[in-house]
């Protein structure tokens, strides 16, 4: 079944606390940003191993494997995005259709392994872009399609809620799946 399409305008994190996953714009420093997207990554290839993986908790929620391949996505359009910035002034990005993408990629038929193998790659190549960032850079301008401006400074605080938002909606979809069929091992021998 398909997912109902996401029409809201989710900028209004820049200016609020995220009543869902807690991520607040207004505190991230975005000189951490490599940092949490490289643990972003880590925690994708954890949710990406469950058994459920590939199961939505419901017919209106995305399963963890979708929701991965969303964030991989994400995590290559703002690697582009990213370099526009710095390189052209206020460059104007082109729309993207979220949901169209999630039909036209084949989202709901992605493997797990694949798209935490490809998620971390493009976690990792924007983390590495993010190095060169520095000074007044901070402060170069880019607008989305819809007139909406950033900074590469807001910018970053936009980008980073969106991962992190989707791993606690992946939290939230096993937790209405209910318990794994296995635990990962804990380190400690069973007795």
């Amino acid at each position: 079944m398909p997912i109902v399409p996401d029409d809201k305008n989710w900028t209004w994190v820049l200016e609020r606390v995220c009543p869902d996953c807690g991520f607040e714009a207004a505190t991230f420093d975005p000189l951490t940003v490599r940092g949490t997207i490289e643990a972003n990554a880590l925690r994708w290839r954890e949710l990406l191993a469950d058994p459920r993986a590939t199961q939505r908790p419901d017919d209106d929620t995305w399963s963890a494997a979708e929701y991965g391949c969303h964030v991989r996505d994400v995590y290559r359009l703002y690697l582009l995005r990213l370099e526009q910035m710095l390189y052209e002034d206020n460059p104007t990005f082109a729309n993207w259709d979220q949901d169209e993408t999630a039909v036209m990629q084949g989202y709901d038929q992605a493997q797990p392994h694949d798209v935490a193998g490809e998620l971390h790659a493009a976690a990792g190549m924007l983390s590495a872009r993010y190095a060169t960032v520095g000074g007044a850079q901070w402060q170069r301008t880019g607008t989305r399609s819809d007139g909406v401006g950033f900074t590469i400074d807001s910018f970053t605080r936009y980008l980073v809620h969106d991962p992190l938002h989707h791993v606690w909606d992946a939290e939230q979809g096993y937790l209405k799946l209910g318990p794994a069929p296995w635990a990962p091992p804990s380190g400690q021998p069973v007795t």
